[in-house]
């Protein structure tokens, strides 16, 4: 158990919200022009997909910020 602060959780939260903003401006930005003319429930599923995918790196910052290692 970790007794001290670390540098590596503010700014894991920093980079966090920095790169979810990146991604989320990418999203808004060019995923309307791509499947704006695709029918409402293909949309809808392709944004829940886009909606969840950054999750799938999120556990391994997350261990990187509390421990230091990737793994």
């Amino acid at each position: 158990m970790r007794q001290e602060p670390t540098w590596r959780i503010p700014v894991g939260i920093l980079g966090l919200l920095l790169a979810l903003t990146i991604y989320g401006v990418v999203i808004a930005r060019y995923a309307p022009g791509l499947i704006g003319d695709w029918p409402t429930l293909v949309q809808t599923l392709i944004y829940v997909v886009l909606g969840l995918v950054w999750l799938l790196p999120l556990r391994r910052f997350l261990i990187w910020m509390e421990t230091g290692r990737w793994s």
